[in-house]
């Protein structure tokens, strides 16, 4: 089962080694990773997707992750309303003749075009997992030339 993590951690050099160090020891696939600070620049926060075979593995995980020196705070959000998005930028090959056609196709996924050259257009889209990979499913047949994806951040709604 796929679990995203959130951990709000002392935002110092190797923290990051550290925390992936332990999931690797622990055997947890890590799906994606993204981290950036808060508005306090001493704290960062981390969201994990990682794939578990149980809740128990999951609270195992957590407890684990909580022992860190530089853990402040670990939470298991998958089940809580949440807001979540990934980015991801696609570049796309491109001919005269295809050209409006890829762009009548990314339009309705209120897309950003970044870059534009003779071969290609390099796309930014916003928005969760299935959006980007539908979007990415059907500019397949057009030939994409390279995908970068951010993985997932997220955090719970509300005022938690």
């Amino acid at each position: 089962m796929k679990r995203i993590i959130t951990a709000t951690v002392e935002n110092s050099s190797g923290v990051l080694n550290r925390l992936t160090g332990l999931f690797a020891r622990r055997t947890f696939n890590i799906e994606s990773i993204t981290v950036g600070t808060t508005p306090d620049e001493t704290i960062s926060k981390m969201t994990f997707v990682v794939q578990v075979e149980s809740a128990e593995e999951a609270e195992q995980l957590i407890k684990q992750l909580n022992k860190q020196i530089d853990v402040i705070k670990v939470n298991d959000i998958t089940d809580l309303p949440i807001v979540k998005r990934e980015l991801a930028l696609i570049k796309v090959k491109v001919s005269k003749s295809t050209r409006p056609e890829v762009q009548s196709i990314i339009e309705p996924f209120r897309t950003n075009i970044l870059d534009v050259s003779k071969n290609s257009i390099t796309i930014e889209v916003t928005g969760n997992t299935s959006k980007v990979d539908a979007l990415i499913d059907l500019l397949t047949p057009y030939g994409i030339i390279e995908v970068s994806r951010t993985g997932i951040t997220a955090f719970p709604r509300g005022t938690k």
